[in-house]
């Protein structure tokens, strides 16, 4: 009888320890479950937070985009009835989960269970009421330490664009993954020049007290200035990667006023670098929506002083056509040249490029280079990429370009580029055709515009695509030009090096 009871109580355990769990993995266990939490729920009164996307300012708010990230990492969040997988473009392999609105996502903290829910750009969080003084402080906390120690190991540089066709909704800037490969060490700049940039932005990282100290707003402004194709918007994506930040376009074209232009500027966030590409060929349209005091504004105005650690920057063709007020010290601190390519910057460029140091027709380049004709480093690195499989093939390929612009220089009554302020050669640059657009685009692929004709290639150059961005001038006779060139070759000699750097108000 003792046996018989003991058989009996011993198959009630194993019922008892068997049965849920055997339920728990079939749907008929998961409905019982879900409905006893239902019910356990309903004998308890809730507190509710929202947590939306933008506040009434249309900024964007950093704990929702926090909550975002630290819902993904959940191990739980497989276990949702549904959800929406993406892939990112750029890394197919990285897999992101995006919650559906409407749908709860249980979350455990300290014992306690909370809910979360999205509802139209805005998350729900439930939890009981008499359990908030215990753990909401200290929830939130766990929320944003969990989701920026997440970010801080896979940090990812964005590009925004204000190009967002619901602003109400949405707020200015639509985002993509920034992957652009530049680095400040592929500039075609000098290595002093590289060296300097870097030491700037690191000691600016380290500045917030000092420039507290001094009452100023933690700042940076750059400008770099010199023609297209000569490597500014390759400049930024390096800076950008160094510095780690996100990157703000602003494309003037798209702003409508003065107010339009600082909505988009209290809209960006903190370790940002804000980006406004041929500020001069904007202040030359006759059409333009936001007015000079605006720029002013936008550049160290009290909106400016809405977020820190920002650095500003700002790329010009010609730096003699934006007004000096833009120019003036604490609205710039650093002037960075961007010139055509010389003889010095061609030897890099063939290093990078094509991997040779020295080559037997490096003498008749530098010959070249030394009667005043020169290309761009957008257009001489397009000619070795195009030639890369014969080192040889593409210097010709050089040389016969060089000596096509040269002779167009000489001989054209086309007008004839020049930056009467800084000249690195001697001698004014004819204008160049070129596909970058002067956005944040140029930071993709901005390839000169290059004709072959055979096995030989030559340089389309595009008199009427000025602009109004360059002073023209016309030389008509030999002898007009021979005098140019002898002043311009004396300017020249008095200048320390062919890439102008300026350092006004250095400061950290």
């Amino acid at each position: 009888m003792i046996l018989i009871i003991l058989l009996f109580f011993l198959s009630l355990v194993l019922t008892f320890w068997l049965v849920p769990r055997v339920l728990s993995r079939t749907s008929i266990g998961h409905f019982l479950h879900s409905r006893w939490r239902f019910i356990e729920e309903c004998f308890h009164t809730h507190q509710f937070y929202k947590i939306p996307k933008f506040n009434q300012h249309m900024q964007q708010n950093q704990l929702f985009h926090r909550v975002v990230t630290y819902l993904n990492s959940l191990p739980s969040a497989g276990d949702l009835n549904s959800v929406n997988l993406f892939s990112c473009n750029n890394n197919p392999n990285e897999i992101t989960l995006v919650i559906n609105n409407d749908q709860v996502f249980p979350d455990v903290f300290l014992g306690s269970r909370v809910y979360w829910t999205l509802d139209n750009d805005c998350f729900v969080l439930k939890m009981r009421r008499k359990e908030k003084r215990r753990i909401l402080s200290s929830y939130l906390q766990h929320v944003c330490k969990i989701a920026d120690e997440i970010e801080q190991k896979g940090k990812e540089i964005k590009l925004y664009i204000n190009a967002e066709n619901e602003p109400e909704r949405n707020g200015r800037w639509i985002s993509t993954p920034f992957k652009h490969p530049a680095t400040i060490d592929t500039a075609m700049i000098e290595t002093d020049l590289k060296n300097k940039v870097k030491a700037d932005l690191e000691s600016f990282l380290k500045a917030k007290p000092y420039y507290h100290r001094l009452g100023r707003v933690w700042k940076r402004s750059y400008l770099l200035y010199g023609p297209s194709g000569t490597g500014k918007s390759s400049f930024i994506a390096g800076m950008a990667k160094f510095l780690c930040y996100d990157v703000y376009d602003v494309d003037m074209s798209k702003v409508t006023d003065d107010a339009d232009l600082k909505l988009l500027l209290l809209q960006t966030t903190c370790k940002s670098m804000i980006v406004v590409e041929d500020l001069d060929r904007y202040m030359l349209e006759k059409s333009k929506s936001v007015s000079l005091s605006g720029i002013l504004n936008f550049m160290d105005g009290i909106i400016s002083s809405c977020g820190e650690e920002r650095v500003m920057i700002f790329t010009v063709s010609n730096k003699e056509q934006v007004d000096p007020a833009v120019l003036r010290p604490g609205r710039i601190d650093f002037r960075i040249h961007f010139p055509f390519c010389d003889f010095s910057a061609f030897k890099n460029i063939a290093n990078s490029h094509l991997g040779i140091k020295e080559h037997k027709l490096f003498p008749q380049v530098e010959e070249i280079f030394q009667t005043g004709a020169s290309l761009t480093p957008a257009e001489i690195g397009e000619i070795m990429v195009s030639n890369r499989g014969s080192p040889t093939r593409a210097l010709k390929t050089v040389i016969n370009a060089l000596n096509t612009h040269s002779g167009k220089t000489g001989t054209s009554h086309k007008a004839i580029t020049h930056d009467p302020g800084h000249v690195s050669s001697g001698l004014p640059r004819g204008p160049r055709n070129l596909s970058q657009s002067g956005s944040i685009d140029g930071l993709v692929d901005a390839p000169s515009k290059l004709m072959h004709n055979g096995s030989s290639r030559s340089v389309e150059v595009d008199a009427s695509d000025h602009s109004g961005t360059f002073c023209t001038e016309n030389f008509h006779t030999g002898k007009e030009l021979k005098n140019l060139y002898g002043l311009l070759k004396n300017r020249s000699r008095r200048r320390d090096g062919s890439v102008d750097f300026e350092g006004e108000g250095k400061v950290g």
